[in-house]
């Protein structure tokens, strides 16, 4: 059976360890309707609007449709 020769180091192990719970930062793209800023597969939250479809009713075109 394989034995290690040396004892692995805390430092040794940890810096090994270290690049499987790097959290990498998520992408970013614009909206097609209104050019802000939203994260890919989700609705805009400034327009509402995903894969060209009105998906989200905004509180500004319910208070409209209310009056």
């Amino acid at each position: 059976m394989a034995v290690p020769k040396k004892k692995t180091s805390k430092a040794r192990r940890d810096r090994r360890r270290a690049n499987h719970d790097k959290i990498s930062q998520p992408a970013i793209s614009d909206c097609v309707e209104c050019g802000a800023p939203t994260v890919p597969h989700q609705a805009c939250p400034e327009c509402g609007v995903y894969r060209g479809r009105q998906v989200v009713a905004l509180a500004e075109e319910e208070a409209q449709q209310e009056a």
